[in-house]
């Protein structure tokens, strides 16, 4: 979706902020359609994707974690905590905040701050410090890493969140993590409208502290300082950021002209509205359908705005955008593919694909990032079975135990003790080993945790183990082959590239996000009984996974693959 700013200001006679419109900090790092029709009255009966499954878990997590790091720095500053009532009207809530702020209270827990001046803003934070001298900065919870291995980043104790106890820390550096930073500066930003920020400004007024994931230091940020393209601070880019997204809502609130119109963007995937949008874009034939972000935006702004008009651009010309790392020819081939409904055509003739005297597809199944419930594999031996040899067929390493649990340890440990005899039954028959995936980074980054998180019980491999098959040429990512050799007009997505293998899901409804429906039910993890029928549900589903993975490479390595148009020759 459209995520260029339009100019900001009033909206015909229009003033910022009217419409009733207000925004939490979340807008700062949404697509500006997504606002727009968030906002708009008319979209109310427009079609949206079913709600994330994993989404009420995620919640829930976030909850958790907030609620240890409370307890904990609660139980080590005693008469200095004080808490705003977590539940009822948010006008009473932003009174209680109001009445610790006005008692000079150390830390407060759970504020809700005012919209000081009606500037359209709503928000609240999990922790107020107090300043020597008055005023309050914010301090945030998050449930992911703030942090890497290094040195300099500014940090104080987590049960010290106190700005003058921060220091250069010799063990960490800053993560990247931009929506916490903007975040930060929307509650800067209330807090200074309610003059709730240390006076004189000296006094750390535009820091602002988050404690993430590790849940070991409080890391304190700059808002001042030129994190941002062109050495904006933090404060400038949200500023610039909110006046565009309060102007979009409020135009779509008020029923004003559009400022932001549909184009395909990574968020997409995960967005409640892309089937509004997908329809849309599809209706106009937009350009972002074959290329997304903002190389659908430079096409436009040199006239090239429908799939057709690419689709007749000459090959051999001169690209009228600068694109790097993206040919400008494999752009015009993509369109020219989508227009005679191919998914996908090859880049190059032919590709080399490692094949094996004994082959194994793997296949991972996990519930968000609570852990890995499920590991599938296909045994196969192209070169023929020997006395000895395991017979061919799927099978599963699982555990129904709703995740996290150490049940996953034993699950993972089996998975892994298979296929670690099976790659030593060949090595000692002489005979080549192969395991295929499709998308290496779901994979490897469930192996990895796996072994850190079950280091220590039975069948648990060191993590240099896992490192070792990880980098190994036995381990292929077909996805990194895929990418390397065809052109996919519909997207890389096994579900996309499968069915021109000629392989077909059993289950109609197969995919991502309703695999975590079924396992929700499968486990019981809303309060009824674990249900048998999801469970072997999703046993079929991750078979027909590492089946098409399997039908995938063998179409790769077969004469039928000379079938598939070439890019140059459409």
């Amino acid at each position: 979706m459209e995520n260029r700013p339009s100019p900001v200001g009033s909206i015909g006679q229009l003033p910022i902020g009217a419409a009733g419109v207000s925004l939490d900090a979340a807008v700062t790092t949404r697509c500006r359609r997504r606002v727009h029709l968030d906002h708009d009255p008319t979209a109310s009966g427009s079609p949206r994707s079913l709600p994330d499954p994993s989404l009420e878990q995620r919640r829930a997590d976030a909850a958790a974690h907030r609620s240890r790091i409370g307890e904990r720095i609660a139980a080590a500053n005693g008469a200095a905590w004080h808490v705003v009532p977590a539940t009822g009207p948010t006008r009473e809530r932003i009174a209680a905040t109001a009445a610790a702020v006005d008692a000079g209270a150390p830390l407060i827990w759970g504020a809700v701050l005012p919209d000081i001046g009606s500037s359209g803003r709503r928000g609240g934070v999990e922790l107020l410090v107090r300043v020597s001298g008055g005023g309050y900065v914010p301090v945030i919870v998050v449930r992911h890493r703030i942090t890497d291995p290094g040195s300099g980043a500014l940090t104080s104790p987590l049960v010290e969140p106190w700005r003058r106890r921060a220091g250069a820390d010799p063990q960490r550096k800053v993560r990247s993590q931009p929506r916490d930073l903007l975040r930060l500066a929307h509650l800067n930003r209330m807090l200074r409208a309610a003059a709730w920020t240390p006076v004189p400004e000296q006094l750390h007024g535009d820091h602002g502290g988050v404690i993430g994931m590790d849940a070991d230091v409080v890391v304190w940020h700059d808002l001042r300082a030129g994190h941002w393209p062109g050495g904006r601070s933090t404060l400038a880019e949200y500023d610039s950021r909110f006046a565009d997204r309060i102007a979009v809502a409020t135009a779509a609130a008020s029923g004003a002209p559009a400022l932001a119109e549909p184009s395909r963007i990574t968020e997409c995937r995960r967005c409640p509205w892309w089937p509004t949008c997908e329809a849309e874009l599809e209706r106009v034939d937009d350009v972002s359908l074959v290329v997304r972000g903002e190389l659908a935006v430079a096409l436009r702004d040199v006239g090239v705005r429908t799939v057709g008009h690419l689709a007749a651009l000459d090959r051999a010309a001169e690209p009228p955008i600068s694109a790097p790392g993206v040919p400008f020819a494999d752009m015009i081939a993509l369109a020219r593919a989508r227009q005679r409904g191919l998914s996908v055509v090859r880049r190059v003739p032919r590709m080399p694909v490692l094949r094996a005297d004994i082959e194994v597809d793997v296949d991972m199944e996990s519930f968000g990032e609570a852990g890995a419930y499920l590991w599938g594999v296909l045994l196969r031996h192209p070169g023929g079975t020997r006395p000895g040899d395991e017979p061919d067929g799927y099978r599963a390493f699982a555990t129904w135990e709703p995740v996290p649990t150490e049940d996953e340890g034993r699950s993972f440990a089996e998975f892994w003790g298979w296929l670690t005899g099976i790659r030593t039954a060949a090595a000692g028959t002489g005979r080549s080993f192969a395991a295929y995936c499709y998308n290496e980074q779901a994979e490897n980054r469930w192996l990895l945790a796996s072994a850190r998180r079950f280091a220590g019980l039975p069948g648990v491999p060191p993590i240099a183990d896992v490192e070792a098959f990880i980098a190994d040429p036995c381990w292929v990512d077909l996805f990194a082959v895929v990418s390397d050799w065809f052109l996919c007009a519909h997207g890389k997505g096994l579900k996309r590239i499968a069915p021109a293998a000629g392989f077909a899901w059993r289950d109609p409804e197969a995919g991502g996000e309703n695999s975590m429906r079924w396992y929700r039910d499968a486990v019981g993890m809303d309060g009824a009984a674990p249900d048998e029928h999801q469970r072997r549900r999703l046993l079929e589903y991750n078979a027909d996974d590492v089946a098409a993975t399997r039908a995938l490479r063998e179409w790769m390595t077969s004469p039928a693959i000379d079938e598939v148009p070439l890019a140059a020759e459409l």
